[in-house]
């Protein structure tokens, strides 16, 4: 709208929640909160900057002399004039002083301000489509990326399921050797500690659930990266589990082998979660 030009810029990082700040220049302050709830509206996550640019056409611009402030600069010119070099005060230097020169708005009745508001708002809605036109990339770009980490996942699930350390028979060989061990030294504990050391040793004994949990989890993801609704808080969640899941088969394992699953596990988790942080 005539004699004012204007751009909105859109920009997004990164967020686990959503944050939208809207800087806009002075006189248009009465826009920031509908352009805010506007951005919430089509946004559900993330840091997001919104910045309006507006230039008014000076060609058609109606200008004036600041008469006061040019008076003050006559008499600071006549006060100084025994202390510097007594030179005329030119017109055409004057005119290019910052502050002499104005542009005089001229009167705006309120429907012609709520057209131009109407319209930078509608530029708006261009500028946020095009903003999500540029997350949908990135995040088809991202699907592909978390795809692999639950490939890598389930292929560490496969590892620890088909691990001696998982293995049904073994397992119960090394029980029965455990608390064959504990009962050939009864004097060595009393018999409530030895009940404790037997059921912390049942406790240990078998991983399969945590496997098969974690086997779960990765599902899990899968269907929640073929959901069309924002799935970005469910894939936070879904990491904790993961991580949870991965911590216990640590702190459970007796092998090397499962050891060192978990924290090839834990690794690739933590590679997820900074992923799933981009997701909306």
């Amino acid at each position: 709208m005539e004699p004012y030009r204007w751009t909105w810029e859109a920009k997004s990082v990164n967020g686990r929640s959503l944050d939208i700040r809207v800087r806009v220049p002075g006189g248009l302050d009465r826009i920031e909160l509908p352009a805010k709830q506007r951005a919430a509206r089509k946004l559900g996550r993330g840091s997001i900057s919104l910045t309006l640019g507006i230039e008014t056409d000076r060609s058609s611009a109606n200008l004036q002399i600041n008469r006061e402030f040019v008076e003050r600069m006559i008499e600071l010119h006549g006060e100084l004039a025994g202390r510097v070099a007594p030179d005329l005060l030119r017109l055409d230097t004057l005119l290019t002083v910052r502050g002499v020169v104005e542009t005089a708005e001229e009167g705006e009745s309120e429907m012609l301000t709520e057209q131009r508001e109407s319209a930078i708002m509608s530029t708006l809605d261009t500028a946020l489509d095009g903003l999500i036109d540029s997350r949908n990339s990135e995040g088809a770009r991202l699907e592909s990326i978390i795809v692999g980490h639950l490939d890598t996942l389930e292929g560490l699930c496969l590892e620890a399921q088909n691990s001696d350390a998982s293995r049904l028979e073994v397992i119960q060989e090394r029980l029965q050797r455990q608390v064959t061990e504990l009962l050939e030294k009864p004097a060595a504990l009393a018999e409530e500690r030895l009940a404790q050391e037997i059921a912390i040793l049942v406790t240990k004994a078998d991983v399969r659930e945590e496997i098969d949990r974690l086997t779960g989890h990765c599902a899990a993801g899968r269907e929640l990266l073929r959901e069309m609704d924002p799935v970005g808080r469910k894939l936070d969640f879904l990491c904790q589990e993961f991580n949870r899941e991965a911590n216990t088969l640590c702190s459970k394992s007796t092998s090397e082998e499962l050891t060192r699953i978990g924290l090839e596990m834990k690794a690739v988790i933590d590679q997820f979660r900074e992923q799933a942080q981009n997701v909306e």
